[in-house]
């Protein structure tokens, strides 16, 4: 037990603390910015098993922010080159590693084999499809988003009986005001680097049951400072939920809201392709569902937003991502 002495003669730890630690099982959704402190910081510790999921590769323009990668892991998947550097860290330490893109057909199977979903893909589809299904499950979810000199760590979700939270739906009921990303606005490595530590800290906490609870907590980094409140008691608030596309029914009425030059091929063959539908455009038959599907899901968020003005059924989003 050399590796963790360091932490196990903290009182709020202790050899008991450190079996909890090694037999939680999380879940880690990007190997990003974000992921890599806390890939870096609970293989540290001991977590039992990882389980991390990420499609993308490793680019030279994520050397400044994930330095876990090397020049040598350039075009290799993230999650595969993550796995090799836990090996070198802590070999006791067992890791799944998926290639493959997080989406609500996938997330829930990927949930029930976690004891903490930790969101570090920084995406606005991932975050919302998180936070609904481990609302669903009951499994705490720390979600964390990082833009250019600031972000937020927040804890969601978990067993209500057992000092779980409200969702991120209930802190951040409508859709963002802006589309950015870091690819567009940029980011600081360092501040990426400390939200993705305060995710880890905060998952360790849960795992240890130490109190006051990480789990309705939120904590923003903003203009170099750091403030913080508690949310236990926000409401729930409804809306629109996202859908994978194997979920579409030949009945759903579906609107793709990319111009042909952005998406050549359409969502599907019989969509509707209309970018400014929401306020306009034609209606659904009664009983009949809408599915918004746009690149991010943050256009489809705000039709919906429009069209919920003015037509009271279900409405669905798809993110469809780089397709």
């Amino acid at each position: 037990m050399n590796r963790y002495i360091r932490q196990m003669v903290l009182p709020e730890l202790g050899a008991e603390g450190q079996d909890r630690i090694a037999a939680a099982r999380v879940l880690i959704v990007g190997a990003g910015g974000l992921g890599v402190p806390v890939l870096q910081y609970l293989a540290g510790a001991g977590i039992g098993h990882i389980t991390l999921i990420d499609p993308d590769t490793v680019e030279e323009t994520n050397l400044h922010r994930q330095p876990i990668y090397r020049m040598k892991d350039l075009g290799m998947p993230k999650v595969r080159a993550a796995a090799m550097a836990v090996a070198r860290l802590n070999p006791a330490v067992e890791i799944e590693a998926l290639v493959d893109r997080l989406t609500p057909a996938n997330a829930p199977a990927l949930i029930d084999n976690a004891d903490l979903v930790l969101d570090c893909a920084d995406s606005y589809a991932a975050s919302y499809t998180l936070s609904d299904a481990c609302l669903t499950a009951r499994t705490p979810l720390i979600s964390a988003s990082a833009l250019g000199l600031g972000g937020y760590v927040g804890g969601f979700c978990g067993d209500p009986d057992r000092g779980g939270a409200p969702s991120l739906r209930a802190l951040f009921p409508d859709a963002p005001d802006g589309g950015q990303t870091c690819a567009t606005a940029g980011v600081l490595g360092p501040v990426v680097g400390m939200l993705g530590c305060l995710q880890a800290q905060m998952a360790l906490a849960v795992v240890l049951g130490l109190s006051p609870s990480s789990l309705g907590q939120f904590t923003r980094f903003d203009g170099g400072r750091f403030t913080q409140f508690r949310f236990d008691t926000a409401p729930e608030t409804p809306g629109p939920r996202f859908i994978a596309p194997e979920d579409i029914t030949p009945r759903d009425m579906v609107i793709d809201l990319r111009p042909k030059d952005e998406a050549p091929r359409k969502a599907t063959p019989g969509a509707l392709r209309m970018p400014g539908y929401g306020d306009i455009g034609p209606l659904p038959d009664p009983g009949q569902r809408v599915v918004l599907t746009c690149r991010s899901g943050l256009r489809a968020w705000r039709a919906a937003d429009r069209l919920s003005r003015r037509w009271d059924g279900e409405i669905t989003l798809l993110a469809l991502g780089d397709d």
